[in-house]
Protein backbone atom coordinates (compact mmCIF):
# COMPACT_ATOMS: atom_id res chain seq x y z
CA UNK A 1 0.00 0.00 0.00
CA UNK A 2 1.08 3.62 -0.04
CA UNK A 3 2.70 5.70 3.06
CA UNK A 4 -0.56 7.48 3.32
CA UNK A 5 -2.78 4.53 3.68
CA UNK A 6 -0.52 3.05 5.57
CA UNK A 7 0.07 6.14 8.21
CA UNK A 8 -3.57 6.72 7.88
CA UNK A 9 -5.22 3.86 7.19
CA UNK A 10 -7.09 5.31 3.88
CA UNK A 11 -6.30 6.04 0.68
CA UNK A 12 -5.40 9.00 -0.53
CA UNK A 13 -7.70 11.51 -2.21
CA UNK A 14 -6.55 13.97 -4.69
CA UNK A 15 -7.95 15.99 -7.31
CA UNK A 16 -7.06 13.54 -10.28
CA UNK A 17 -8.82 10.57 -8.58
CA UNK A 18 -11.90 12.69 -7.80
CA UNK A 19 -14.94 13.31 -9.75
CA UNK A 20 -18.77 14.22 -8.77
CA UNK A 21 -19.33 10.92 -7.75
CA UNK A 22 -16.94 10.47 -4.96
CA UNK A 23 -13.39 8.77 -5.04
CA UNK A 24 -12.48 6.81 -7.97
CA UNK A 25 -10.21 4.13 -8.13
CA UNK A 26 -7.57 4.21 -10.94
CA UNK A 27 -4.51 1.77 -11.32
CA UNK A 28 -1.64 1.39 -13.55
CA UNK A 29 -1.59 2.73 -16.91
CA UNK A 30 -4.87 4.51 -16.66
CA UNK A 31 -3.63 6.57 -13.61
CA UNK A 32 -0.64 7.94 -15.52
CA UNK A 33 -2.80 8.99 -18.58
CA UNK A 34 -5.10 10.77 -16.53
CA UNK A 35 -2.25 12.37 -14.61
CA UNK A 36 -0.62 12.97 -17.84
CA UNK A 37 -4.01 14.19 -19.61
CA UNK A 38 -4.51 16.93 -16.45
CA UNK A 39 -1.12 18.32 -16.47
CA UNK A 40 -1.66 19.25 -20.38
CA UNK A 41 -4.07 20.72 -19.71
CA UNK A 42 -2.97 22.62 -16.67
CA UNK A 43 0.19 23.88 -18.87
CA UNK A 44 -2.18 25.02 -21.85
CA UNK A 45 -4.15 26.83 -19.16
CA UNK A 46 -1.04 28.70 -17.79
CA UNK A 47 0.66 29.64 -20.92
CA UNK A 48 -3.02 30.95 -21.87
CA UNK A 49 -3.30 32.83 -19.36
CA UNK A 50 0.35 34.30 -19.91
CA UNK A 51 0.17 34.79 -23.01
CA UNK A 52 -2.33 37.19 -22.52
CA UNK A 53 -1.10 38.80 -19.65
CA UNK A 54 2.76 39.43 -22.30
CA UNK A 55 0.19 41.07 -24.64
CA UNK A 56 -1.24 44.11 -22.39
CA UNK A 57 2.14 44.13 -20.83
CA UNK A 58 4.07 44.60 -24.55
CA UNK A 59 1.49 47.21 -25.60
CA UNK A 60 2.56 49.31 -23.24
CA UNK A 61 6.08 48.39 -22.12
CA UNK A 62 9.24 50.24 -23.65
CA UNK A 63 12.81 49.93 -23.27
CA UNK A 64 14.44 51.80 -21.12
CA UNK A 65 17.80 52.21 -20.18
CA UNK A 66 19.97 55.43 -19.00
CA UNK A 67 23.71 56.42 -18.83
CA UNK A 68 25.91 57.30 -15.95
CA UNK A 69 26.14 61.23 -16.08
CA UNK A 70 22.20 61.24 -16.98
CA UNK A 71 19.44 62.90 -14.86
CA UNK A 72 16.24 61.38 -13.64
CA UNK A 73 13.23 61.84 -11.72
CA UNK A 74 12.34 59.43 -8.76
CA UNK A 75 9.13 58.38 -8.30
CA UNK A 76 7.49 58.95 -4.76
CA UNK A 77 5.07 56.26 -3.89
CA UNK A 78 3.99 57.42 -0.35
CA UNK A 79 2.03 55.21 2.18
CA UNK A 80 -0.28 55.56 5.00
CA UNK A 81 2.04 56.38 8.45
CA UNK A 82 5.29 55.97 6.20
CA UNK A 83 7.09 59.19 5.95
CA UNK A 84 10.68 59.03 3.40
CA UNK A 85 10.45 61.80 1.32
CA UNK A 86 9.48 64.97 3.52
CA UNK A 87 5.95 66.12 3.66
CA UNK A 88 3.04 63.59 2.58
CA UNK A 89 0.07 64.83 1.03
CA UNK A 90 -2.20 64.69 -1.56
CA UNK A 91 -1.45 67.27 -3.69
CA UNK A 92 2.13 66.59 -3.37
CA UNK A 93 4.14 66.02 -6.47
CA UNK A 94 4.47 62.44 -7.39
CA UNK A 95 8.11 63.17 -8.65
CA UNK A 96 11.00 64.47 -6.98
CA UNK A 97 14.44 65.77 -8.50
CA UNK A 98 15.76 65.64 -10.51
CA UNK A 99 18.96 63.56 -9.79
CA UNK A 100 22.18 62.58 -11.31
CA UNK A 101 22.92 59.15 -12.14
CA UNK A 102 26.29 58.13 -10.46
CA UNK A 103 26.53 53.94 -10.92
CA UNK A 104 24.44 51.51 -12.69
CA UNK A 105 24.02 48.33 -11.23
CA UNK A 106 23.12 45.65 -13.23
CA UNK A 107 20.62 46.33 -15.58
CA UNK A 108 17.79 47.09 -13.71
CA UNK A 109 19.10 49.42 -10.51
CA UNK A 110 20.49 52.30 -10.48
CA UNK A 111 22.95 54.62 -7.84
CA UNK A 112 21.81 58.64 -7.61
CA UNK A 113 23.08 61.32 -6.25
CA UNK A 114 20.90 62.44 -3.44
CA UNK A 115 20.88 65.71 -1.76
CA UNK A 116 22.07 66.33 1.94
CA UNK A 117 18.97 66.13 3.14
CA UNK A 118 18.22 62.11 2.17
CA UNK A 119 20.92 60.79 3.14
CA UNK A 120 19.07 58.65 5.16
CA UNK A 121 17.75 57.21 2.32
CA UNK A 122 18.97 54.38 0.11
CA UNK A 123 20.29 55.64 -3.15
CA UNK A 124 19.84 52.58 -5.02
CA UNK A 125 16.43 51.87 -6.63
CA UNK A 126 14.94 49.76 -9.44
CA UNK A 127 14.57 51.43 -13.23
CA UNK A 128 10.79 51.23 -12.70
CA UNK A 129 10.55 54.78 -10.49
CA UNK A 130 12.41 56.42 -12.64
CA UNK A 131 11.73 58.60 -15.37
CA UNK A 132 13.82 60.32 -17.72
CA UNK A 133 14.40 64.42 -17.27
CA UNK A 134 14.73 65.93 -20.61
CA UNK A 135 15.61 69.64 -20.52
CA UNK A 136 14.04 72.40 -22.15
CA UNK A 137 16.47 75.27 -22.78
CA UNK A 138 13.78 77.46 -23.71
CA UNK A 139 12.73 77.56 -19.81
CA UNK A 140 16.05 77.77 -18.71
CA UNK A 141 16.57 80.44 -16.54
CA UNK A 142 19.74 82.41 -17.68
CA UNK A 143 21.63 84.03 -14.83
CA UNK A 144 24.50 86.91 -15.22
CA UNK A 145 27.07 86.81 -13.17
CA UNK A 146 27.69 89.55 -10.33
CA UNK A 147 30.62 91.44 -9.17
CA UNK A 148 30.67 91.07 -5.60
CA UNK A 149 33.07 93.22 -2.94
CA UNK A 150 34.73 92.06 -0.12
CA UNK A 151 31.41 93.53 2.33
CA UNK A 152 29.04 91.95 0.09
CA UNK A 153 27.67 94.20 -2.00
CA UNK A 154 27.52 95.26 -5.43
CA UNK A 155 27.61 98.10 -8.13
CA UNK A 156 24.61 98.50 -9.96
CA UNK A 157 25.53 99.45 -13.66
CA UNK A 158 22.60 100.81 -16.39
CA UNK A 159 22.34 99.02 -19.28
CA UNK A 160 19.97 101.12 -21.33
CA UNK A 161 17.86 104.01 -21.37
CA UNK A 162 13.89 103.09 -22.02
CA UNK A 163 12.47 107.08 -22.10
CA UNK A 164 12.97 110.31 -21.84
CA UNK A 165 11.11 113.00 -20.49
CA UNK A 166 11.34 116.45 -18.96
CA UNK A 167 10.07 117.64 -16.23
CA UNK A 168 8.85 121.44 -16.30
CA UNK A 169 9.08 123.88 -13.44
CA UNK A 170 8.25 127.43 -12.41
CA UNK A 171 11.32 128.36 -13.80
CA UNK A 172 13.27 125.86 -15.63
CA UNK A 173 12.90 122.57 -17.31
CA UNK A 174 14.83 119.00 -16.14
CA UNK A 175 15.58 116.37 -18.65
CA UNK A 176 15.19 112.47 -17.22
CA UNK A 177 16.09 109.34 -18.35
CA UNK A 178 14.19 105.69 -17.57
CA UNK A 179 17.06 103.85 -16.97
CA UNK A 180 16.91 99.95 -17.09
CA UNK A 181 19.36 98.45 -14.92
CA UNK A 182 21.85 95.16 -15.51
CA UNK A 183 20.29 92.64 -12.77
CA UNK A 184 16.69 94.41 -13.16
CA UNK A 185 13.57 94.09 -14.56
CA UNK A 186 11.43 96.48 -16.88
CA UNK A 187 9.34 97.25 -14.31
CA UNK A 188 12.06 97.84 -11.73
CA UNK A 189 13.31 100.69 -14.00
CA UNK A 190 14.35 103.92 -12.42
CA UNK A 191 13.79 107.75 -13.86
CA UNK A 192 17.24 109.73 -13.29
CA UNK A 193 18.33 113.27 -14.12
CA UNK A 194 19.97 113.04 -17.48
CA UNK A 195 22.71 114.91 -16.62
CA UNK A 196 24.05 112.64 -13.86
CA UNK A 197 23.54 109.91 -15.87
CA UNK A 198 25.72 111.45 -18.45
CA UNK A 199 28.23 112.40 -16.44
CA UNK A 200 28.35 109.11 -14.64
CA UNK A 201 28.01 107.06 -17.37
CA UNK A 202 28.28 108.91 -20.86
CA UNK A 203 28.55 105.47 -22.97
CA UNK A 204 24.67 104.98 -23.01
CA UNK A 205 23.82 108.04 -24.76
CA UNK A 206 27.16 107.20 -27.54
Amino acid sequence: MAPYEALYGRKCITPLCWVETGERKIIGTELVDEATSKIRLIRDRLKAVQDRQRKYYDAKHRLVEFEVGEFVFLKVSPMKGVQRFGKTGKLNLRFIGPYEIIEKIGNMAYRLDLPAHMQGIHNVFHISVLRKYVSDDSKRIQSKSIDLQPDLIYIEEPERILEYDVKQLRHKAIPFVKILWKHGLERDATWEREAEMRSQYPHLFN
